[in-house]
């Protein structure tokens, strides 16, 4: 008897698998892990910064496999942090590289969010996102994409 996959496993790794590519093309490398790190990074530092509601409300709309990673090891008690600047967000993701590749990491951190970013503004519904925005302070909501003139 040939084993077969469960569809709701299956079904989350292909939308996972394409969230991945479309960070990779982002990023512009074929390096699925640096995807894989640079998506999970820029999740768990704007997921720290969010409202327990919102952070709630963000990972409804993630699939099931990336919701996974985006709530790893997240403790909600003194959420959201207080941090207000820029700098405090991408330091956070460099350190992220940085504790799980050898050595200085080669990534831009600010490219790295911007990237990542770019990918929940398509995939994310317009209301959501608009939600996440309006919480982050000014220097963070600079970072996302600007929305298209209609």
């Amino acid at each position: 008897m040939a084993a077969t996959g469960l569809a709701v496993f299956d079904t989350t790794l292909q939308k996972t698998h394409a969230w991945l590519g479309e960070v990779m093309r982002e990023l512009g490398t074929d390096d699925r892990h640096k995807a894989y790190l640079a998506l999970r990074a820029v999740l768990h530092a704007l997921r720290d910064r969010l409202t327990v509601e919102e952070v709630a409300q963000l990972g409804a709309q993630l699939p099931m496999l990336i919701r996974g990673f985006y709530y790893e090891g997240w403790d909600p008690t003194g959420k959201p942090l207080k941090e207000r600047h820029k700098e405090e967000f991408l330091r956070h993701i460099y350190n992220y590289f940085k504790t799980t590749r050898y050595g200085e990491p080669d990534v831009d951190p600010e490219e790295v969010a911007r990237a990542v970013f770019r990918v929940l503004a398509r995939r994310v519904s317009e209301g959501e996102i608009e939600d996440v925005v309006r919480i982050l302070p000014r220097e963070l909501r600079e970072l996302w994409p600007q929305p298209e003139p209609a």
